[in-house]
């Protein structure tokens, strides 16, 4: 734990209860996930059991209690891209990155999301890597995308 950080983070706020989000969020900017140590500090700060804390960081999707990859994949299973093969699309993924949807692989390379929807419904099924979005993608093209990444 870097408790500099963390008190560095705490500091900015009034240790109120409704400062939680704002705070794990800069928590999150800061490590690129909430670490486990930092939230029972931060639960302590606000005066806030442990359990909402967990409650509030497993509720929003911009919250990652693992460390993320230095490349942030999510795969859109809107009703859309699920029609036309984003299961599918998460599955070549899975196999060629060695990592399960919610988690990071090995490398520290990639993180796996699955999303409800990318706005692109028109160019099914989507995904984004970091910013960028892929449209109309399949398991055939998923290889030649990822290498731009490695």
């Amino acid at each position: 734990m870097d408790q500099a950080r963390l008190d560095s983070i705490l500091s900015r706020y009034g240790g109120e209860p409704y400062d939680l989000i704002p705070v794990l969020q800069d928590i999150q900017d800061g490590y690129g996930f909430l670490p486990k140590e930092e939230l029972k500090v931060v639960a302590k700060s606000l005066q806030v059991p442990v359990t909402q804390v967990y409650s509030v960081a497993t509720f929003y999707k911009m919250f990652s209690l693992v460390p993320k990859g230095r490349n942030q994949l999510k795969v859109c299973l809107g009703t859309t891209c699920h029609l036309k093969g984003g299961n599918r699309l998460v599955d070549s993924l899975e196999s060629r990155l060695g990592v399960e949807v919610g988690y990071t692989s090995k490398d520290g390379e990639f993180s796996l999301e699955t999303v409800g929807c990318l706005g692109s419904c028109a160019q099914a099924p989507v995904m984004m890597i970091n910013d960028k979005y892929y449209a109309r993608v399949t398991a055939d093209k998923v290889p030649k995308i990822l290498k731009m990444y490695q």
